[in-house]
């Protein structure tokens, strides 16, 4: 269901990268189904800015929550300011969790999902003033490493996914006509812009500090008995090659091979989940690598300040904390869509 939602205020205007922007109205069509792997229906939020364009570059946004919480509701807040203070189309996007389906989904599969709303979104975005071929992808958090992982695990690609001799991902969604390897070789899967919000890069190092163990309260809140994220009878001493495969800090491209977008990576310097050391370590290794990439450190935050709401336990509020960052976003990707 299309609604419409109009800014309070219209009075003032900013200059963010190279576009001058009003606040403005948008469009929000809630819920819209884009893929129902293992009869899990998967939706996503499209809000379009109503500006006097015809078309808009477009920013897929995948929630945080250590892939044990949450849902694109938690970034509502984030998208409604998106929409109206930024020449963007939004895409809100659910995915599985580790619990969903009686505590089945594996990692893996949680990054298939992430690729194939990136799939979709390119065959069906004209339909909300959206350009296919102007893309960015962000997340936060959990959300952050599928974000990364969708600009990385394009090299891995496969028709067998786990379950073949390499370790490789088949995305949940396929345009019709299509199959895994038209996908690889015909680079659909290529965005033009990230922004990696406080991301989690090293799926390999939580494992082996004790994220699959029943010490994580995580687990816990999502309803969920802890277990191993690829299944019982994968672990990380004996299987590491399943953990790195899915992790960013093991699978950066160097330039060289394959040329990565720009990203703009941020944290908050008091994260105690994904720590600045842990973000700069990534952001060194994308360097390292020859790849475009920028980094800002919110000085005073915690973990998760993009969140709707507030959380009093990290002691974020969106409207406290958000904006700042949210305006860097909006410049990042105002000079890579808009720049002259």
């Amino acid at each position: 269901m299309k609604q419409l939602f109009i800014s309070a205020l219209f009075i003032c205007s900013t200059i963010l990268g190279a576009q001058e922007i009003t606040e403005h109205s948008y469009t929000v069509e809630k819920d819209v189904l884009w893929a129902s792997p293992k009869g899990y229906d998967l939706t996503m939020d499209i809000y379009t800015p109503e500006t006097e364009a015809d078309s808009y570059p477009v920013l897929i946004i995948y929630h945080g929550g250590g892939w044990l919480i949450n849902n694109k509701s938690i970034m509502d807040e984030m998208s409604q300011y998106m929409a109206s203070h930024s020449n963007y189309v939004v895409c809100n996007v659910n995915y599985r969790l580790l619990t969903a389906n009686d505590n089945t989904t594996n990692m893996n599969e949680i990054i298939e999902y992430a690729m194939g709303a990136v799939l979709w979104v390119k065959e069906h975005i004209k339909e909300y003033k959206g350009d296919p071929k102007a893309i960015a992808v962000t997340g936060d958090s959990a959300g952050g490493h599928l974000t990364a992982m969708i600009v990385n695990g394009s090299d891995y690609l496969n028709a067998s996914g786990f379950k073949g001799k390499e370790p490789g991902f088949t995305p949940s969604y396929i345009p019709k006509g299509k199959n895994v390897q038209q996908i690889k070789t015909e680079n659909e899967l290529e965005v033009q812009a990230a922004i990696l919000s406080y991301p989690a890069v090293d799926i390999y190092k939580a494992a082996k500090g004790g994220f699959e163990k029943a010490d994580n309260v995580f687990w816990q809140m999502g309803g969920g008995e802890a277990r191993g994220v690829f299944g019982d009878k994968i672990n990380v001493e004996n299987n590491p090659e399943y953990y790195k495969r899915c992790s960013p800090m093991y699978t950066i491209p160097k330039a060289g091979e394959r040329k990565l977008p720009p990203q703009f990576a941020h944290v908050g310097s008091e994260d105690q989940t994904t720590s600045p050391e842990s973000v700069k370590s990534y952001v060194d290794a994308l360097e390292e690598n020859g790849q475009k990439v920028s980094y800002w450190v919110h000085e005073g935050r915690n973990h998760a300040y993009l969140d709707s709401g507030s959380n009093e336990f990290l002691g974020n509020s969106f409207e406290k904390d958000a904006i700042e960052p949210l305006k860097k976003i909006i410049a990042f990707l105002d000079g890579v869509f808009y720049a002259e």
